[in-house]
């Protein structure tokens, strides 16, 4: 790595890291540097080794072997979370918030400021607020953390870390579930933090948001330093193939023409739920339907209550021609209707069990044997998947909760294959995953759809449903506003709908 003699000195530095899991390496010798008042990337497909290096850098993790140095002297950092003290914070991907507690309880918990021995509640929801003001979030210091959205609970947990006077702020991916309007409002308090001399290291599988955010990148690759570059030298595509290491033009397969005549497998008409009002529309066999919107607009309501998940209260439902009624998630299931959660570490995959019974876990009738499991069913199972989904693991008894990002999701999708479903719903199918394995996950998608089989895609990426989907349906505010085919699935077109500035009238 090169030295600009002329930038500041580094505030924290990752130099010849190694680090190794038992007998499995997983960063061989890489250096970074982060410097006062820049925003640093770190960049690398799911596996490459930046979970472990933000982890060394943070105090989590110890190297195998090299040196981080603080202001230029080597330090051992405090483990769990007590480099803290020294300026340097994590902000997880997972969040890490007591959800039974206020907005200010989070925010000065284990921290209180006291008076006369006592809480004073005033002053902390003061200093709270100040902060939720700054960042732009209109939300309340008294609110409890279970009552706020995912992307409220992310911006809490951004407060969080700026409360605390980082000097070094280590961020993984933290615009995952934000908006367009919340990451700019976000970057705006990230260019504030820069301003008062706060290294960043910023993780994010966005690359635009890393052009525009980053002062440098730093690209990995199989625990491997790649290059470090000013961000004004790079491109998003140069960042793709750069951590890929071969070219990404075909990142979007080429798509088979959607049959307008096919087989009617799913008709919805008129459904009502919370946050779902009249909602109408329909898919055929071997289509890709995309739902678009912004977050809150129902997209995702829609179909927990199809599949069970969220309470029905009115409307038709037909499965292949067949009223159903509300169901629940085995009778979905059972008639051929599979949902794939957003929500994967909560909600899709049980972290601290291993690869073969989240697999099996979805579709475990059908490896029911004399009222027992039949292992070596399963274990043939999950050799399959591994071959189909390619899910790349050190080891096949790891716990699900090692491994990265895009081998979860990949997992997950075997889980919902293995009940054969004839109709798949997706809900954000690449959130927080590498370009690399997006990749591969839209070739699958593809590969579904050409063989018959129907696949709802709900996704805020838009750039995925214009590349992808056969139709899209844009919500608002639990409506639909619009349904968009052909030349008409366009950037443009779909915010006009999303934002209300657009609506059909819809028969």
């Amino acid at each position: 790595m090169s030295v600009d003699t002329t930038a500041p000195a580094a505030v924290i530095e990752a130099v010849n890291i190694s680090k190794s899991f038992g007998p499995v390496p997983v960063l061989f010798s890489v250096s970074m540097d982060v410097r006062p008042g820049e925003v640093h990337a770190l960049i690398g497909e799911n596996g490459a080794g930046k979970s472990t290096l933000m982890k060394i850098l943070s105090g989590f993790h110890d190297p195998t072997s090299g040196q981080i140095r603080l202001d230029g002297k080597q330090t051992d950092l405090p483990a769990n979370g007590g480099a803290e003290k020294l300026g340097v914070v994590l902000i997880h991907q997972e969040l890490n918030l007591a959800e039974q507690m206020t907005v200010e309880e989070n925010v000065f918990l284990g921290r209180e400021i006291k008076s006369n021995g006592f809480l004073d509640k005033a002053a902390m929801q003061a200093t709270v607020r100040k902060y939720l003001d700054e960042i732009g979030l209109d939300i309340s210091p008294t609110d409890r953390i279970s009552d706020l959205t995912i992307a409220q609970k992310q911006m809490v947990e951004i407060v969080k870390a700026v409360s605390r006077n980082a000097r070094i702020l280590i961020m993984d991916e933290p615009t995952a579930v934000l908006t367009e309007e919340e990451t700019q409002v976000f970057f705006r308090q990230v260019e504030k933090l820069k301003e008062s001399g706060v290294g960043i290291v910023f993780v994010s599988h966005k690359l635009n948001e890393v052009k525009e955010i980053a002062d440098r990148v730093t690209i990995l690759r199989d625990g491997q330093w790649i290059d470090t570059r000013a961000s004004s030298d790079l491109t998003p595509d140069m960042m793709a193939q750069m951590m890929v290491g071969r070219e990404l033009s075909d990142l979007y397969p080429p798509m088979h023409e959607a049959d307008v005549d096919a087989e009617l497998v799913l008709e919805v008409q008129n459904l009502r739920a919370p946050s779902v009002d009249n909602v109408s529309f329909s898919l055929r066999k071997g289509e890709i339907l995309g739902f678009s919107g912004l977050i809150g607009s129902g997209r995702t309501a829609v179909f927990e209550t199809i599949c069970g998940l969220a309470p029905f209260e009115a409307g038709t439902i037909r499965l292949f021609g067949r009223d159903t009624g509300p169901m629940t998630v085995a009778q979905a299931r059972d008639l051929g209707l599979a949902y794939l959660t957003k929500d994967r570490k909560e909600k899709g995959l049980l972290l601290d069990k291993k690869m073969r019974p989240n697999l099996t876990l979805f579709a475990l009738p059908k490896f029911v044997r004399n009222f027992g499991l039949d292992s070596k069913a399963e274990e043939d199972a999950l050799n399959r998947a591994i071959r189909r989904f390619d899910v790349r693991a050190r080891d096949k008894e790891i716990t699900v909760g090692k491994l990265s990002g895009g081998n979860q999701q990949k997992l997950l999708l075997a889980k919902i294959m293995e009940c054969d479903p004839k109709i798949v719903i997706i809900d954000e199918p690449t959130r927080g995953i590498d370009v690399g394995t997006k990749q591969q996950i839209y070739h699958f998608i593809a590969a579904l759809a050409a063989e018959g089989v129907s696949v709802v895609v709900i996704s805020s990426e838009m750039p995925e449903i214009i590349g992808i989907c056969h139709r899209v349906v844009v919500m608002r505010e639990g409506h639909i506003t619009g349904v968009l085919t052909g030349d008409h699935i366009n950037e443009n077109e779909i915010m006009r709908y999303a934002a209300g500035l657009k609506r059909e009238e819809l028969h």
